[in-house]
């Protein structure tokens, strides 16, 4: 007999999807994963072709093509728990995130390109990103653009304007400094601490405005 999972039991899980696409920064997005999975998320991660090139030419990364072989191997990288982590392919569109009738609590594309944010803009769905961002959209879920482009264009910024009066968060890559950064990584983790905080994620990245505690 098939137990059927109530809305209640699922949001329970407070499953996050992160989407990694072609978009230089991806550190945010490795970074983000990481720490949902410390914090003891469910992550479901899906990426881009494109995001397997910047993945190999910014870390080094070899992102298995095959979403059952990046499955593995993300989760031995991140030390993740049997079916913490999940990985859908780019057309699977059987996968639970697809669907309206059990979307994850939230949504993060990170990094995001501004190709990806005209086809959400526009409600295109020609891939399993777009239509996840989309399933966000129509449930009234968290949905979290780290865009990653400079200058904006006129056409960006209308296709962000559009996806905030949506309900989007829009949230450039665009890291702060005044926590006396040291590093690239401490720049890296003061953008994934702003996502984390509007995921309401608990962290100790970085020291909050006006704390006197630090560390």
């Amino acid at each position: 007999m098939v137990k059927y999972r109530t809305m209640t039991e699922r949001n329970a899980q407070q499953a996050i999807a992160v989407a990694l696409t072609g978009a230089s920064g991806a550190a945010y997005g490795l970074r983000l994963i990481e720490q949902l999975i410390l914090a003891g998320r469910t992550v479901h991660v899906l990426y881009s072709q494109a995001a397997q090139v910047v993945l190999q030419m910014e870390a080094g990364i070899e992102m298995p093509g095959r979403p059952a072989d990046a499955e593995a191997f993300l989760t031995q990288r991140f030390a993740a728990a049997a079916g913490q982590l999940r990985v859908y392919g780019r057309q699977q569109w059987t996968a639970p995130v697809a669907s309206g009738s059990n979307p994850p609590a939230a949504m993060v594309v990170c990094p995001c390109t501004t190709g990806t944010l005209a086809s959400i803009a526009h409600g295109v769905c020609d891939d399993l990103i777009d239509r996840v961002a989309d399933v966000m959209l129509k449930e009234r879920r968290k949905l979290i653009l780290v865009v990653r482009e400079t200058p904006f264009s006129t056409i960006h910024l209308q296709n962000m304007l559009t996806l905030s009066q949506a309900g989007a968060v829009i949230m450039p890559a665009n890291p702060g400094f005044y926590q006396g950064a040291r590093t690239l990584d401490d720049l890296v983790d003061y953008m994934v601490a702003r996502v984390l905080d509007h995921l309401a994620v608990e962290h100790r990245l970085m020291p909050r405005w006006g704390d006197a505690e630090r560390g």
